[in-house]
């Protein structure tokens, strides 16, 4: 999430020469990541005044596609029998135990029943305690908030793959950003919502105007603002065995403000072998103190030659779901190029499913998943498709995947 060139050319092998555990198989479902008999919730809390209510119920529904055996607790925005059927169609290995909720109360009802039928809950963001205690989760609450922190990612990060930044108090920050300096501004607490909600950027000269986080929170993280010249998301799992391995390595694509709007799957460039490396020993101290499932690590090479690690997302996340995907139903994808994205409209789903079916009745173009809130009590009518766009020719793909992007 930082400003940056065109990216370099690709390259078409990955090489390291650090060893790294390998993969039983790689995983195609999420059964394959955290074994049989769990239950899934990738909904992160609702916030007070339920701000952010159509992110948390889309994140949620993001898995339906590669839930494989897994249960699923998730939106009923994401279980629309139009979009299952797209899905299944598409080869993916949906869900069979989708456990829908279409509000607040249902969801409570949800997980509570999750655990009634006796099934771990592996919840990707923090929740209280009340909710679902510690004793019935694959993570704790805690443990998921600590990972997630902004302010903690020093804890696990070795010092040569430190950013600058420092903590500050809501008292402070306007002192530790200057309009006249660039910085990132990041929300430090464990209440880890995703979406990139949390974060904002700022270039030297231009108007300040933080964030509404900042009046929730009592304290941030200011960070170096950063010049990328590669900038990846390495995708990482750990299993029930508690032991870290590499499932792919991805690129980030990020908009004129830095903020994450896709990813590049396939034949990537190839991040240096000791950021691998420490990305895998990352991912591993947090297997040692009791994490499991995907993970996502934000890291970059600046143009002055840095490695930095910039974030630690330790849930599923919009880099791992593409590739569970397309490991279930085009495996030789991966030896090509591929792009994903998200198309929303203020307009029920089945707009959106007409809008792309020329591109996906083309070939070459995959729903990963796709939430509408008019099947939950959100009075705000939007829906959202997340796709993948893959092919052997990277200009091609890039082409057709902005043609879906600019006539949405």
């Amino acid at each position: 999430m930082r400003g940056r060139p065109d990216s370099p050319p690709r390259e078409h092998v990955i090489s390291i020469s650090t060893p790294l555990p390998p993969a039983v198989g790689a995983p195609r479902a999420l059964t394959d990541v955290y074994g049989p008999g769990v239950a899934v919730c990738a909904r992160p809390a609702v916030t007070a005044g339920n701000r952010h209510r159509n992110t948390v119920d889309a994140l949620s529904a993001r898995p339906i596609a590669v839930a494989g055996d897994t249960t699923v607790i998730c939106s009923a925005g994401g279980t629309d029998p139009a979009l299952l059927a797209q899905l299944r169609d598409g080869g993916l290995p949906v869900g069979d135990d989708l456990r829908d909720f279409r509000d607040e109360a249902g969801f409570a009802a949800r997980v509570a029943e999750a655990m009634a039928d006796g099934l771990p809950i592996s919840m990707e963001y923090p929740h209280p305690t009340a909710l679902c205690p510690d004793e019935r989760v694959v993570k704790t609450a805690h443990l998921v908030g600590y990972l997630n922190n902004k302010a903690t990612i020093s804890t696990f990060v070795a010092p040569r793959f430190h950013a600058r930044r420092s903590v500050v108090t809501r008292a402070d920050l306007d002192e530790a950003a200057p309009a006249e300096k660039s910085w990132v501004l990041k929300a430090a607490t464990n209440d880890a919502h995703g979406g990139s909600l949390d974060v904002y950027l700022h270039e030297a000269g231009d108007q300040v105007a933080f964030p509404a986080f900042t009046d929730l929170l009592g304290e941030f993280v200011i960070e170096e603002y950063l010049y990328l010249a590669r900038n990846w998301g390495v995708q990482l799992y750990v299993g029930p065995d508690a032991v870290a391995r590499l499932l792919a390595v991805t690129e980030q694509r990020v908009d004129d403000t830095g903020v994450y709007v896709g990813g590049r799957f396939g034949l990537v460039s190839a991040p240096p072998a000791d950021l691998l490396a420490e990305c895998l020993a990352i991912t591993q101290r947090a297997a040692d103190v009791g994490y499991r499932g995907l993970c996502s690590l934000d890291c970059a090479e600046t143009l002055d030659g840095q490695l930095v690690m910039l974030d630690l997302n330790f849930r599923i996340t919009s880099g791992s779901i593409p590739l569970l995907a397309l490991q279930s139903v085009r495996p030789d994808a991966l030896d090509g190029y591929a792009e994903s994205l998200k198309l929303t409209a203020a307009a029920p789903l089945a707009d959106l499913l007409a809008h792309v079916r020329p591109a996906l009745n083309a070939g070459g173009v995959l729903i990963t998943s796709g939430h509408d809130t008019t099947r939950t009590d959100n009075p705000v009518v939007l829906s959202t498709l997340q796709l993948l766009v893959f092919g052997d020719d990277p200009d091609d793909v890039t082409a057709r995947r902005s043609a879906l992007e600019l006539t949405r």
